[in-house]
């Protein structure tokens, strides 16, 4: 009997319930030669009298009774380990289990459990990245281990890694009822049509909330605080504030924030488009400065920032400033966010 790396050579007889560690071809006189049985093959009873007709009395094989797992099985273990809500496993495939999002939301993942699961000698566990908007049935990840049969204490290791807590999970989108404050004596007068507010529906409305009303204001800034606490008042459970958020001496929308009894985050973001935004909170109701860009990019510091709050996280001071890795648009001509590397550094 000869051992190769968990491989060994059995009589046929002896080889129900191994895996087989190699194609095996079958030769037809006249006709062609093709593969008779597949590596990877779990010998049964009543592939015996087959394989003796093609000539293989030994069999080179693994004995999965000798703390061994097959490919399948150890991808599909991994996958369960790894997932949490909002995810649903494939069956296996080649070895490969691939992991879809079984509903629209936030894709998260632990990237340093990740990390440590790869260390893993013969580990292999790919998502996206993690913080980004996905979809009902988009595959989100993919896992399989490298070899046709793996260690079963390897296994365990890497599902020991999983153990605390999921390794990546599918959050879901809180429908919020959003108030919106416009700012700008040139749309409150009628000088020009509002173009903040279509868009911002639209954004909200494609996360699962929608804008339950609009107030138009001046550029005053107690006009624009009053509107806040009105919106407040009426159950709004998340404010944004367009327009005003520049550093122009007529720009108050930040100062008005504040007199509304906001707790600012952060003004100021490393995201280009988005540098002017402002996070801050009044309770835990999120009140938002939303800057210019959001009007005419299809992607900016709204489309990092917002998912994650609607997703119940909670987005820090620090937070914010770790956008600057992967925080510049690269302005393609045709946009594909969230397809492309914007906002997706850390």
């Amino acid at each position: 009997m000869r051992c190769i790396k968990g491989m060994k050579a059995i009589p046929v007889q002896e080889a129900v319930g191994t895996v087989l560690g190699h194609d095996l071809t079958r030769i037809v006189p006249g006709q062609g030669k093709g593969p008779a049985f597949r590596k990877g093959h779990v010998i049964r009873p009543e592939d015996i009298p087959g394989l003796l007709q093609i000539g293989k009395e030994h069999l080179f094989v693994f004995d999965l009774r000798q703390g061994f797992v097959h490919e399948d099985e150890a991808a599909l273990r991994l996958a369960r380990a790894a997932a949490g809500p909002g995810l649903r496993l494939s069956e296996p495939s080649e070895g490969k289990v691939t992991l879809r999002a079984e509903r629209d939301g936030l894709l998260c993942v632990d990237a340093e459990a990740l990390k440590r699961l790869n260390s893993i000698e013969d580990m292999v566990f790919a998502t996206l990245h993690g913080r980004q908007q996905v979809r009902q049935g988009q595959a989100v990840a993919g896992t399989r281990v490298v070899p046709l049969v793996i260690e079963e204490e390897k296994l365990k290791r890497a599902e020991a890694v999983c153990a605390p807590g999921p390794l990546l999970q599918v959050k879901p989108f809180r429908t919020t009822r959003v108030g919106m404050v416009t700012t700008g004596s040139e749309v409150f007068h009628g000088r020009i049509e509002d173009g903040f507010g279509p868009v911002v529906r639209a954004k909200f409305e494609a996360l699962g909330s929608a804008v339950f009303r609009q107030v138009l204001v001046s550029d005053d800034e107690a006009m624009t605080a009053q509107a806040i606490l009105e919106l407040l008042a009426e159950g709004a459970g998340m404010i944004v504030v367009t327009g005003g958020m520049s550093v122009d001496p007529d720009d108050r929308s930040p100062s008005a924030i504040r007199a509304a009894g906001a707790r600012v985050v952060a003004y100021g973001a490393p995201v280009l488009p988005g540098a002017m935004f402002l996070l801050a909170f009044i309770g835990e109701v999120p009140v938002l400065g939303l800057p210019g860009c959001v009007m005419y990019h299809k992607a900016s510091i709204f489309d990092l920032v917002v998912p994650r709050l609607l997703a119940g996280e909670t987005v820090t001071r620090e937070d914010i400033a770790g956008l600057g890795h992967g925080g510049f648009c690269a302005g393609c001509a045709d946009c594909r966010y969230p397809l492309c590397p914007f906002g997706k550094g850390q």
